[in-house]
């Protein structure tokens, strides 16, 4: 396996492919961002960068204000949330965290949020966005995996916020940690696995 560290505008293949934050030109593959290309798995992973919503993600998020019928939400980015209050079925206020569905954008980096919950209780880790990918895992694999082994409920915000509740809180925020310091290096399932194993001892 060999993983390279690119720019944005270099070539990844010379061949057109289906690569998340990359782009096709003239029947070759060129990276949109600073990352680091796994030529094996065929995939780039982020070194920095903020979070852009996209419509349908989960975002976890905290109240900061309930005025005129709107709720104001600190997302931990550049946008901010709005709940209107036609949405929300149960009490929410100043100092609630929550958890939301992007419904939709608009120009002046302001997120329309949709299906408030309020999640009590826990506490919040701040993760970067560009880990996000890393810590679900594909299908989910590698959140479930720590869950399973913490028992600690986890909601994971799109925007970098995440959620813990209940079980081993302090053996699956050193899992999560781990997971965004290491995010681009080989091996890491396993790590995170034998980490896992010998903090449930």
């Amino acid at each position: 396996m060999m993983q390279r560290i690119v720019v944005p505008g270099e070539k990844l293949e010379p061949k057109p492919l289906r690569i998340d934050e990359a782009f096709i030109d003239n029947g070759s593959t060129y990276s949109t961002i600073m990352s680091i290309y796994d030529d094996e798995k065929k995939v780039l992973v982020p070194l920095e960068g903020l979070w852009y919503p996209r419509e349908g993600e989960t975002v976890v998020g905290v109240v900061q204000e309930d005025k005129f019928n709107v709720l104001i939400v600190d997302l931990d980015s550049p946008y901010r949330g709005l709940i209107f209050a036609k949405d929300v079925s149960g009490d929410l206020a100043a100092g609630d965290i929550i958890e939301a569905t992007v419904k939709e954008l608009d120009k002046t980096k302001t997120v329309i949020l949709g299906r408030p919950r309020k999640l009590a209780g826990g506490k919040i880790l701040y993760v970067k966005p560009t880990r996000i990918a890393r810590l679900l895992g594909k299908a989910n694999s590698m959140i479930r995996q720590i869950t399973t082994a913490t028992q600690t409920s986890v909601t994971v915000g799109m925007n970098g916020l995440v959620w813990l509740h209940g079980g081993r809180m302090d053996l699956c925020t050193e899992a999560i940690i781990m997971i965004q310091q290491e995010a681009h290096t080989s091996g890491l399932t396993d790590r995170v696995a034998a980490l896992l194993q010998l903090g449930a001892r």
